[in-house]
């Protein structure tokens, strides 16, 4: 079955001999959320991705973890930490992560490259700094990136572990860079936890009602709210969806977006059938406002990489078919065509200087 062609990129694609694919229409998907390294930099090529994936995921953004795991000989010896709750060391930011995609991406044929969305997420949210870095790296780039992230504010057990200050929703280094992505186009990747972890009642909005200050500040910019503020310990409590509709019936907050990724949020959307109903209701109310991702990182085998997907299958046939191809694949084209072309248009305009 070949898909329909409904967007320039599509044709762009199609027009450099990139095969369509013979997948259902109702098992392909666009990954809007998957890390190519994990926490010590180490993970697949883009092009071993590619093989992974086949023809069934056509399109991903294209991001590594920003953070590094500090390996410790003092702490742990000769066993090497992986991953953030291996250790008691500290997390730091990589910079170089933004130049490793950057040259993955280019290593790619053309026919490669227009399957990615590369995302620059090297730099520190508590660092006032931060923008600079972002345009720096846009800059150095041209033609690559078309967003920044997944990066983090507020996650739990990760926040309180990064090396130097805590970042903030309140802090003015993160209103840097939505004024930069404001203006250059660029989409935003935010993970920040919906509630603290263990809120008492009387706390469970303080970090909602901060976040949705934040957005509300920066209307021209495109946001999407990683894994809809979900976690392993900021678990749905009741009125999860509340607030989540909250932000989706805010007409000035139209510009803000909800990713479904994580096997962690999967495992809450379908344990049971009335919690697949709630949200695929909700989904059918705002087909147009979240998208499909995956949360992978540095997987190598197909059955891994669509793990989240299959998790996912109870809520997929629950939708309309409409509102199904609307989150595993239009609001992906849409979102991403539009910011590849104001920032392609903003780099011709702003070239590095020499």
């Amino acid at each position: 079955m070949k898909w329909k062609i409904s967007t320039m990129k599509r044709a762009a694609m199609l027009a450099l001999g990139l095969a369509v694919s013979p997948v259902s229409a109702q098992d392909d998907y666009y990954d809007a959320h998957v890390h190519l390294t994990n926490y010590i930099q180490e993970g697949i090529s883009a092009r071993q991705y590619l093989d992974v994936v086949g023809e069934r995921v056509q399109r991903s953004v294209l991001f590594g973890i920003p953070l590094q795991m500090h390996w410790s000989h003092r702490v742990t010896g000769e066993v090497a930490p992986t991953y953030y709750l291996d250790a008691d060391t500290a997390l730091y930011y990589y910079s170089f992560t933004d130049a490793f995609i950057a040259q993955q991406y280019l290593g790619l044929t053309a026919q490669e490259q227009a399957r990615f969305e590369p995302m620059i997420t090297g730099f520190n949210p508590a660092d006032s700094y931060g923008a600079a870095h972002i345009r720096r790296v846009l800059q150095t780039f041209p033609g690559v990136f078309s967003g920044i992230g997944e990066f983090t504010i507020h996650k739990e057990f990760v926040s309180a572990k990064v090396a130097g200050d805590v970042a903030s929703l309140i802090d003015p280094a993160i209103d840097k860079v939505f004024e930069f992505c404001a203006e250059s186009g660029l989409v935003a990747i935010m993970h920040n936890d919906i509630q603290m972890p263990f809120a008492k009642t009387d706390a469970r909005r303080f970090y909602f009602e901060q976040a949705k200050a934040l957005l509300a500040r920066h209307p021209d910019a495109t946001i999407i709210w990683a894994h809809t503020g979900l976690g392993r310990v900021v678990q749905p409590l009741e009125g999860h969806m509340a607030l989540v509709e909250e932000i989706l019936s805010d007409p000035s907050l139209a510009h803000v977006y909800f990713d479904i990724s994580w096997s962690e949020v999967a495992k809450y959307v379908v344990e049971t059938p009335e919690t697949t109903e709630l949200t695929a209701r909700l989904l059918e109310k705002y087909p147009d406002r979240f998208l499909m991702g995956s949360d992978n990182v540095a997987l190598t085998t197909p059955a891994e990489s669509f793990a989240v997907y299959e998790q996912y299958r109870p809520l997929w046939d629950q939708l309309s078919p409409q509102t199904s191809e609307m989150v595993r694949k239009q609001n992906f084209v849409r979102i991403f065509d539009a910011a590849s072309a104001r920032v392609r248009a903003w780099e011709q305009a702003n070239p590095l200087a020499k």
